[in-house]
This record gives structure tokens, sequence and C-alpha cells, in this order.
């Protein structure tokens, strides 16, 4: 078995993590610092550019949990107490009349001087209106006190959270009508090489469909980002220059394929002309080769071509840039360990992911794993990951990521 190498050896394999690392102090180096405001409906997907700081406590009052009946506690020896007044959400309560009780409703406020409430399954209402309570009581009892979710002066989210309708709801329960967010990356996808041909047209000789750049633009506007589709590049040098020059207002140029070092890949030698290119060698399958460069000041990630690479490498690598680019710092998707429902007899020296999806508990994978077979990815419900020099029988315990948390 051939080792993984370190980092910088030539010929060597660079660990996953050790790539993810570099892109990662790459995107500090350049983040996104411009802010919008925007209302709490456009908020979807946008990452917080400030902390959200309480300016109320939540609840602002004592108010019940339960539909029943608010008392003070210290009024009560066992005898029915009789109802002094009705109180629902929305209305503000009179004191508590000593030796009496309040009917309650959920949400509503508990009214001064009670200190309890009592459910209304745990009570009994009696033929001339006084209730009697057949439980036994202790104070705060089904009270939400004054502060319980966030008090004033709280940092409620923080700056770089990623914006879902969970969030849009903690920060409308605040009262904010609008956001600071960071303003959305702004990315140029495209594909190179002549044998590309636009999904609707015909295909001549030695041409397949591109179906990598309508891949990332969906995803990357499913993460928020403003996609620009800048299409095929062809095997032209100076073609490749023009269309590259037009690309100066982007965060990121991302392309699939055909940056490399040979005499061919004009995309690659167009980035070494007008700046540095780095060429990296991934201990990771599928999607081995990765590039970093800029052009004319602009970053690039130049994405293996073969579809399913193009997958994983986005996935694991380039998304978690483009995320803390904008100051996200949990950039990396939730796992959880599966069973392993099939064998994996063969190690390899790269770190192998595979399309799979869950079968009766445990993870089956697609009979094709080649990395150009697009098909196993819409068939998969996530990936699982296979470490270097691992061997796995059926049972054996797997990492797997879901497609879910990786596209948004």
């Amino acid at each position: 078995m051939n080792p993984v190498g370190k980092p910088g050896k030539s010929g060597a394999l660079m660990p996953v993590e050790v790539a993810l690392a570099r892109l990662l102090a790459l995107a500090e180096a350049t983040p996104i610092r411009e802010v919008q405001r925007v209302s709490l409906a456009q908020a979807d997907g946008r990452v917080l550019a400030e902390d959200l700081v309480s300016s109320l406590d939540l609840p602002p009052w004592p108010n019940s949990a339960m539909d029943g009946y608010a008392l003070r506690l210290s009024d009560w020896h066992g005898e029915p107490l009789p109802v002094s007044q009705r109180i629902f959400a929305g209305q503000a309560p009179e004191p508590l009349q000593p030796g009496t009780c309040a009917r309650i409703f959920t949400g509503a406020p508990v009214p001064a001087g009670a200190d309890c409430v009592e459910m209304q399954e745990n009570a009994e209402v009696l033929a001339d209106g006084r209730v009697r309570f057949i439980e036994a009581l202790a104070v705060a009892q089904n009270i939400r006190p004054q502060g319980q979710e966030t008090t004033v002066g709280e940092v409620v989210l923080a700056a770089g959270t990623r914006l879902g309708p969970i969030e849009q709801g903690l920060a409308a329960s605040l009262g904010c009508a609008e956001l600071n967010v960071v303003r959305r990356v702004r990315v140029a996808v495209l594909s190179t090489g002549d044998e590309l041909v636009e999904p609707g047209q015909p295909l001549g000789p030695g041409q397949i469909y591109n179906s990598n750049r309508v891949l990332l633009c969906g995803w990357l506007t499913r993460q928020g980002c403003e996609v620009l589709d800048a299409g095929i590049l062809p095997d032209d040098l100076e073609a490749t220059r023009q269309r590259l020059a037009q690309l100066g207002d982007v965060d990121l140029i991302l392309s699939t394929g055909g940056v490399s070092v040979g005499e061919a890949d004009f995309l690659g030698i167009a980035l070494r002309e007008a700046g540095e290119l780095e060429l990296w060698k991934l201990a990771i399958k599928p999607g081995k080769p990765l590039t970093f460069g800029h052009f004319r000041g602009v970053p690039v990630i130049g994405l293996p071509g073969n579809p399913a690479s193009t997958l994983v490498t986005f996935a694991l690598l380039a998304r978690p840039y483009l995320l803390r680019r904008q100051g996200v710092q949990a950039v990396q998707p939730l796992q959880f360990k599966v069973l392993a429902g099939f064998v994996w007899p063969k190690p390899g020296n790269r770190r192998e992911y595979l399309r799979a999806r869950l079968e009766n508990g445990r993870a089956t994978i697609y009979r094709n794993q080649s990395s150009g077979v697009l098909r196993s990815a819409a068939w998969a419900e996530g990936l699982v990951e296979v470490l270097e020099e691992s061997t796995l029988v059926e049972g054996d315990w797997v990492n797997f990521i879901p497609l879910s948390e990786v596209l948004g």
C-alpha cells in the first residue's frame, strides 16, 4: 500500500483537512466586508453581519404556560377559591384580589400577586363558580418567568450566523423588521473545453453536454450567492484571456476542468500569466486535482471536470471557502455514524466519498462509484466517508454526510 504523503512533497497527496485549512485561511484573508440592510423576509440564507443583541426581555413579563387558574399559594389552604377575573393573552390584568384565583389562558400575563398557575385539568369548577384544586401546588408552577428566553443586552445570534426560518422567527420575536447582513458573494462559473455543448444543442463528434455548470449555478444560488454564468471557455488562449478579463468585479471565479500544467490547458496558461497558480493533488476520491490561484487579483478555484468529482470537491472544499468569506465559522457539514451495509475490501491512499443512501438503518452504496456518473448522486441521500488505508465489512461504523447538509 502507498502511504499518504505529506503536503509539499513532490508527487505526494495533500490530506483533505490540510486542503480545507488552506482554503479557509485564504478565505479569511479576503473577507466580504460590505454590509446590506434587508427586510426580515429577505434575510433567508443570508449571513448576519453583526451580533443581534436583544433590546427587550423575552418574555417581557411573567406569563402562563397553561390554560388554568392563577393564584397566590399562601392564600390557598385547600378550600375552593372564587374567580375574580379572566385574563386572555394580549390583555393587561388587574392585581389579583387576595383570597381569589384568576382564570388565565396560555401566554397571558400573570397578575401581580399571583405566584402559581394550576392547569385546568387539575381544577374542578363547582356549581357556585368557585374552583377546587385537586393536586398539590408549588410556587412558580406553570409560570414562564420574565426573561426566560433572553434578557436585554444579551447576544441572541452571533455575527456570521447563516440565517434560516428559525433565526428569522427569533429575530421577529425581538421586534426586528430588518437585519444587517453580509453582501452576497459574487461568483462567476465557467467550464472549459471544446468538447462541451450546452443542453438543447446538437452534439458533434466527441462532444458531451455541459452538466457541471448547471449543477454549480443552481447550487450556488441555493447557497445565497450572486451567480454569473460565464459560459464555456473554448480551447483558445486569447478567447480565454478576454473572458477572464470581463470577470474583474466578482469575488471568485469557479471553473471545472481544464486547469493543469498541460500546454493545451489554456485557462491554466492564462492564470499563470496573470498571477500565481497552485495545483494541489488531494488525497480525495473522487476529485484528486484542485487548483487555486488569482487572475488580476480575483481568486480562482478550479474543480476537477468529472461530475461526481465536481460535486464532492465543491461540497467539501469550495462551499466552506465561500461560507468563510462571508464570516461563517461553522462551515463543515454535520455528519453522523451509520452502519455499513456493504463491503469495501480494498484500502486506498485517498479518502473516498461514496454516494449512498440509508436502507433499514444501514448505508447502501450506488453500484457504480465512477467519478463520471452523476446519476449516483441523484440516487443518493448522502456521502459515506471511507478513510485512507481502510477496509470495511458489513456492520462497521462509517461517517455519513447527508446531501441536504451541503445542498443548502
